[in-house]
């Protein structure tokens, strides 16, 4: 099988991101890349202190933003913009408006029961772009039963490849995480990879190489992990995805489409 084109770009463009120039080359790249993307730097490091434009992608927070004291309030675990949200009916959930997708064949086939569990629940996208802090945490407080990288292109997950491109998500390479809430309904966090994200990182599996050689799907099982809402659990290099699906009952989301927001945000309530 001939690896797709996407998937080479994002590789080379993976290899200059990770490429640590002499300091003052290194310190004009950052600097164009923060001026050229309108980066709010307020949170964290100057953009001269990191040694790669990769490091710059991934910046941790340095003052990192106050959960809120609601325990029940659920999240946004990410930088984002909302680009569709809605009910999870007859197994579809929606790309964008008007372009459906069948999630059980997002979750694939080790995750055969998942798409069961959350008919009649709730779906939210979140789309991640170069500007955005790359860091990704849990929404709510989640025990991690599986997860699944399954390999697969790498299109962009921009607005015109949204409306026009029929099972985006699906084509595109992803990892599948299953979970359950503290009162054992099922939670799915689907990572979705795109153009130019040479990386999608799982802090809690290692085995993880996403935008590599591999062809077949790989898949983890654990017992007793149990990650804190807004607990840190990997990153992308560069913008991409983020699809929550929850079982019905499970959560309220008061969200709207095209609406921005920020890790920490509240987006609703867990019931």
């Amino acid at each position: 099988m001939k690896k797709h084109y996407t998937s080479a770009l994002s590789r080379g463009f993976g290899k200059f991101a990770s490429k640590e120039f002499p300091s003052v080359i290194q310190h004009m790249i950052n600097a164009g890349y923060v001026k050229l993307m309108g980066l709010d730097m307020t949170a964290f490091a100057e953009p001269s202190s990191y040694k790669t434009l990769n490091k710059l992608f991934t910046r941790a927070f340095v003052t990192t933003p106050t959960l809120p004291e609601d325990e029940n309030a659920l999240i946004s675990g990410v930088d984002a913009l909302i680009t569709d949200a809605g009910k999870i009916v007859d197994g579809k959930a929606y790309q964008i408006k008007g372009m459906s997708y069948d999630i059980e064949t997002l979750f694939g086939t080790h995750h055969e029961d998942l798409a069961k569990k959350v008919e009649g629940g709730e779906f939210i996208n979140f789309y991640l772009s170069p500007k955005d802090y790359h860091r990704y945490h849990m929404p709510m407080t989640l025990k991690v039963l599986s997860l699944t990288h399954i390999p697969g292109k790498l299109y962009p997950v921009n607005f015109p490849l949204l409306r026009n491109k029929k099972d985006l998500f699906i084509e595109n390479e992803r990892v599948i995480i299953e979970c359950e809430d503290e009162k054992g309904r099922a939670q799915a966090l689907v990572l979705v990879g795109a153009l130019n994200v040479g990386k999608m990182v799982v802090t809690f599996e290692e085995n993880i190489r996403t935008n590599s050689e591999i062809r077949e799907a790989k898949h983890y099982s654990y017992e007793n992990l149990v990650l804190e809402r807004g607990e840190l659990f990997g990153w992308f290099e560069m913008g991409s995805t983020i699809l929550t699906f929850s079982a019905a009952g499970s959560i309220f989301p008061e969200v709207a489409i095209n609406q921005k927001t920020s890790f920490s945000d509240i987006l609703g309530k867990v019931l």
